[in-house]
């Protein structure tokens, strides 16, 4: 695949949006809703996107990458007066976010949209997409239902944005992605956006995007530079009493995620019994019961937000305080786009991470995706109840933790980034 390259440009400092090739329209737009620096995948991806060049973009999330393709979306929509986006993601509320982002600068504009997502009618979204929508929001299953049942044509899309398109994959959405792009007309822009780039997204380059252009603010598996990390080993009958203990010292709003749906209905109403606002989001509640308890997240209705990994990519919340992995991810790609939901847009923020006893190997691999060494922090002291008779490997054992942490460092990297 040839690829071509983007020259840096002016310091983030010296440039507004004002200077990306964005209509005057769109730009006043803009300034009415306080945008008026843009970020670094912005600053580089809008110029290129606007004179309509195929985009692979790669960045950590938390970076802004909805208006990176947002605005040339729309201006070009606006522009040519005919044709359609098209954009998919992985998950229903990260669709719901982008459809609101999209129509804070097109409502003025008459841009109206269609959202194709899991748990809500499919009648009602037919309705929308009679009404002729200038954009389609959606995840791969919904708009392959759709296709399926002739509610939806994609003969006249002109511009395609994947966003999030590594967790497509790791969420078994392939074989409906590949529909799709079998489906939508081979002359359209592509917009592709992920934090890490696996071999199936570089096939989708390779195979269905025309000389794209990589723009790329950050290794992939980059971290915020902002987030502090932070490391417990306990045993698993610690975890709950050490969860407590820390919503006690950090009074912010608190993101909890856990592998499993139940062991998240399991922790929400531990910590609602220990008198703490808590919502909880999974795969088991239904659509409305997952907006209402974001939205009560984003007012403050909840200080906690316990959620599986649906919500890794699916939350922009500002000022989240704390990030807990009450247990660590399945895969070291999920660590970043968990802990990215803290310390976002420039903000500083804190990652805590559980570890079991024998889980140092999965430790040793986020390590070495983020080039990061995530320190180990001595337990506090917890209730009598639990086993406290456990020792914290970071004080006397690091050796039985990590046996080839010391002799392994070189080639894992365990060092702090530069």
């Amino acid at each position: 695949m040839n690829k071509q390259t983007v020259n840096p440009p002016p310091i983030e400092g010296e440039i507004t949006f004002n200077g990306l090739g964005i209509a005057p329209k769109i730009f006043d737009v803009l300034l009415n809703l306080g945008f008026k620096t843009p970020t670094s995948i912005q600053r580089k991806a809008i110029p290129v996107a606007i004179e309509g060049k195929d985009i692979i973009g790669i960045a950590q999330t938390g970076t802004g990458k909805t208006l990176a393709f947002g605005i040339p979306l729309i201006q070009q929509i606006l522009k040519t007066g005919k044709g359609k986006g098209l954009v998919i993601l992985p998950t229903r509320e990260l669709a719901l976010q982008v459809n609101e982002s999209l129509q804070k600068i097109g409502r003025s504009f008459g841009i109206k949209t269609a959202v194709l997502i899991g748990g809500a009618p499919i009648w009602n979204q037919t309705k929308s997409l009679r009404e002729n929508p200038h954009i389609i929001i959606g995840t791969p299953g919904r708009i392959t239902d759709h296709l399926n049942q002739k509610n939806l044509s994609l003969h006249n899309v002109t511009v395609l944005v994947l966003d999030e398109a590594d967790r497509m994959f790791d969420m078994g959405f392939a074989a409906q992605i590949k529909k799709i792009l079998n489906v939508v007309p081979q002359n359209r822009q592509t917009m592709l956006f992920s934090a890490t780039m696996p071999d199936d997204i570089v096939k989708i380059a390779s195979n269905h995007m025309k000389l794209p252009l990589r723009v790329e603010i950050a290794r992939a598996g980059t971290t915020a530079a902002n987030v502090e990390h932070e490391l417990f080993v306990v045993k698993k009958d610690q975890k709950n009493p050490l969860l407590k203990k820390l919503l006690q010292e950090y009074k912010g709003s608190v993101l909890i995620f856990l592998r499993i749906k139940f062991n998240a209905r399991k922790v929400c109403s531990d910590l609602r019994n220990s008198g703490i606002s808590a919502a909880e989001i999974h795969s088991n509640r239904s659509l409305n019961q997952r907006k209402e308890a974001l939205e009560g997240f984003k007012t403050g209705k909840y200080r906690v937000l316990v959620a599986t990994d649906i919500a890794s990519r699916g939350i922009d919340v500002k000022g989240i305080e704390l990030v807990i992995n009450f247990d660590l991810p399945e895969n070291p790609e999920d660590y970043v786009h968990r802990i990215g939901r803290t310390g976002r847009a420039g903000m500083a923020g804190k990652a805590i991470s559980f570890a079991l006893p024998d889980q140092g190997s999965k430790v040793r691999e986020i390590e070495k995706l983020t080039r990061l060494y995530l320190p180990i922090s001595k337990l506090p002291d917890l209730p009598l109840h639990t086993n406290n008779q456990f020792t914290n490997p970071s004080i006397t054992n690091k050796n039985n933790y990590y046996p080839q942490r010391s002799n392994q460092s070189k080639n894992f990297g365990y060092r702090k980034r530069r």
